[in-house]
């Protein structure tokens, strides 16, 4: 699923499990890290990681950032999103986070509807820079 678009497609690389699985070791030791995996039928159909970043701002609140969410093309449009996210905000919450949040690539126009219908705001501009 990490590759099922055309951005993932440039870069990702499934075929290479080496890297996703030392990845997977390092999010699995960090009690910070949440990563949530949907299935149906026995068949992985959706995931997201979840993480809680301590700070100092708003009187040392913690807040989650949501991440690397993923639906499978095929079970899009039934509710699952919603589901996954709803997990978002009860985790975020049961784990003292004041504040859930996310970024989206700018090309993401129906993921940006979706986020607003779930009542996220476009508050911020993102920047980041590869290393």
């Amino acid at each position: 699923m990490l590759a099922d678009d055309h951005l993932g497609a440039l870069r990702e690389t499934p075929d290479e499990p080496a890297a996703y699985l030392a990845a997977f070791e390092r999010i699995a030791a960090d009690p910070n890290q949440h990563l949530m995996v949907a299935e149906l039928d026995g068949r992985t159909v959706g995931t997201l990681q979840l993480t809680v970043i301590p700070g100092l701002s708003r009187q040392g609140a913690s807040r989650a950032l949501i991440e690397a969410v993923r639906v499978h093309a095929d079970v899009r449009a039934g509710g699952l999103g919603t589901r996954m996210f709803e997990w978002c905000v009860e985790e975020a919450r049961r784990l003292g986070c004041s504040v859930l949040q996310l970024t989206s690539d700018a090309t993401r126009i129906d993921a940006h509807r979706f986020y607003e219908r779930l009542g996220f705001e476009a508050s911020h501009l993102g920047f980041k820079m590869l290393l």
